[in-house]
């Protein structure tokens, strides 16, 4: 039976949206050819951060340089080989390079399909703490230290947890029926996309059936609570801006 195209689990609110694959609409951007660019989360919703995922194929290319946002991208499948300035490894999935503001990179020889997910943030230069450096490194269940004692729950930090830092990028991993201990109500805006599994989520007292592929956007004081289902465990990476004194723009 084929469902009408008018159905769809996304949904966009005043404060938190699901967006689910079956809507994306391809982007054109500058310096990224050879490939579909999806512009999931920006601040022409309200947010203050952008997301976005990027699709290649074995000619795609990625190039540009960082202006006033830093970008995070993150490999969810393929292959790619990165140049950040002088350095050039290949990632592979679960691997990620950050590149903070005033660096070149390039993205080139893909394997076809290959995944990027990127997250961007304008930087906001602290007194006294250097800006951050070009960071290199991948998912490691064996770095997810167990959460609030909760054996279900596993938290991995992606990037150093420094001043220099306005922004945290963390992968979550929940077991089968495992879920937040609390309704968490925050300053902190997400943004995030769910790698594995399924699960509930409850925003702003709504309920979401979100699974692999999903993404989130939950905006500061967007009250928040999740649980896995399903028979293998729902995970998800994240961004949220940190370590900054909140201001009134």
């Amino acid at each position: 039976m084929e469902f009408p195209s008018s159905l769809t689990r996304s949904v966009v609110r005043r404060n938190h949206a699901i967006i689910a694959p079956d809507g994306y609409i391809n982007s054109n951007v500058p310096g990224w050819t050879g490939g579909t660019v999806n512009v999931i989360i920006n601040e022409q919703m309200g947010a203050r951060l952008c997301q976005t995922l990027v699709t290649l194929t074995d000619t795609g290319q990625l190039t540009g340089t960082t202006e006033a946002s830093q970008i995070f991208f993150y490999m969810v499948q393929g292959q790619v080989q990165a140049t950040i300035g002088d350095d050039s490894r290949i990632l592979t999935v679960g691997k990620f390079v950050y590149v903070p503001i005033g660096q070149s990179y390039t993205f080139k020889n893909p394997t076809a399909n290959t995944q990027i997910l990127t997250f961007h943030k304008v930087y906001e230069p602290l007194a006294g703490s250097p800006p951050p450096s070009v960071c290199w490194g991948e998912k490691d269940d064996s770095k997810a230290p167990v959460y609030m004692n909760d054996e279900a729950l596993r938290i991995q930090e992606l990037l150093p947890n420094e001043l220099g830092f306005d922004m945290a990028v963390n992968i979550f991993t929940y077991q089968p029926g495992g879920n937040l201990p609390m309704v968490e109500t925050h300053i902190m805006e997400h943004g995030l996309l769910y790698l594995q599994g399924q699960a509930i989520y409850m925003l702003d007292q709504q309920w979401y059936p979100v699974q692999k592929g999903d993404s989130i956007w939950m905006a500061p004081y967007c009250q928040q609570w999740a649980a896995s289902i399903g028979k293998e465990p729902s995970v998800y990476i994240y961004y949220k801006n940190v370590n900054r004194f909140p201001t009134v723009l």
